[in-house]
């Protein structure tokens, strides 16, 4: 029949049929037959759909950044979104007849571009560069309640920031200057290194001449200590030698006084000998030779009696003819001399 047309529809897809002005049927996956002059096919994707992007944005200190990310998102509420938008069919039923299913998509990253550009702008370059998994977190939390998405009916799945890129010629000058980082990072560790090295060897060479002088000290109060021993020593000494001296000293003055009593004593022993021998000298001078000789014979040994009978018989040499003299006496004087001898020894 002329106008009579069959629309069948995908499972992802919202239908709205409206007939007259009215709404005659709306679902997801509907199939159905229409009369094209009156009906108006409004067909809605709820398929998630994903929408890459780049933004070069400006920082707070007025250096480009180009952020690069991605959105998945739905149409949620498809009521709600064909009220915004127009997803109406041509009467084939084929292909819409406006851009605005098209630009959904965009709708969406422009929503998420202000999102970042109002974090960004207030963020020094240094600063963004390095807030990648916070920025990403901060978009997924700002996507979730937006009241622009919430009014078209469009939920945001996934948001994703995936790079944070400055321009080549600025990017050139952080790598020169993170590479003077990195090397004057280099040389001061370089420095620290000596200098601990320094540090160390000045803590080992105190340590050192702290022990020296720990030895030193040391061996100080061990010289010290046998000075003190010597002085010691000799003191004990010089008293000892002080005692023996005056002991010297005291015996010699006994020995003087002992001397000097010898002396005396010998002096009267002399006297009394010497008058002893002059009275006996006068006494003798009146008895005859014969006589004093008989007395000096008395106490003399036979040798001596011998000696003396041989000196009277010398000075009689001429009155005496012939002398004989037996063995017997010669064995018996030279058996006594032999006794003497060995008695003395």
């Amino acid at each position: 029949m002329l106008g009579i047309q069959y629309f069948k529809a995908d499972p992802t897809v919202h239908v709205i049929q409206i007939s007259s002005g009215r709404i005659k049927r709306q679902g997801k996956g509907l199939n159905f037959f229409y009369y094209a002059p009156n009906t108006s096919l409004t067909a809605i994707p709820m398929s998630a759909k994903e929408a890459p992007f780049i933004f070069n944005l400006q920082t707070a200190d007025f250096q480009h950044l180009r952020v690069q990310g991605q959105l998945t998102f739905r149409a949620a509420a498809p009521e709600k979104l064909s009220e915004f938008l127009n997803f109406t069919l041509n009467q084939d039923g084929k292909e819409y007849v406006s851009e605005d299913p098209s630009t959904l998509g965009d709708r969406v990253v422009r929503v998420a571009q202000g999102v970042i550009q109002e974090l960004i702008q207030t963020t020094a370059l240094r600063t963004a560069l390095t807030m990648l998994r916070d920025l990403d977190a901060h978009l997924k939390a700002s996507l979730t309640d937006n009241p622009a998405l919430d009014r078209l009916g469009i939920e945001v799945l996934d948001a994703m920031i995936v790079a944070l890129s400055p321009t080549p010629e600025t990017a050139k000058a952080l790598e020169a200057e993170a590479r003077e980082a990195i090397l004057k990072h280099a040389d001061d560790a370089i420095y620290d290194r000596r200098k601990s090295a320094v540090v160390q060897e000045r803590t080992i060479r105190e340590t050192e001449l702290q022990t020296e002088m720990a030895v030193q000290t040391k061996q100080q109060e061990i010289a010290e200590a046998k000075l003190d021993n010597v002085r010691a020593l000799t003191k004990k000494k010089a008293e000892a030698e002080a005692e023996q001296l005056a002991a010297d000293i005291e015996a010699e003055a006994k020995r003087k006084a002992l001397v000097e009593l010898a002396q005396v004593n010998r002096q009267i022993e002399s006297d009394a000998e010497a008058y002893a021998i002059t009275a006996l000298a006068k006494a003798s001078s009146s008895v005859p030779v014969e006589y004093v000789k008989a007395m000096a014979m008395a106490n003399m040994d036979p040798q001596q009696l011998f000696a003396a009978a041989m000196d009277t018989f010398a000075m009689n040499a001429a009155k005496v003819g012939t002398l004989n003299i037996g063995t017997d006496i010669l064995s018996n004087l030279v058996a006594d001399a032999g006794e003497r001898n060995l008695a003395r020894k």
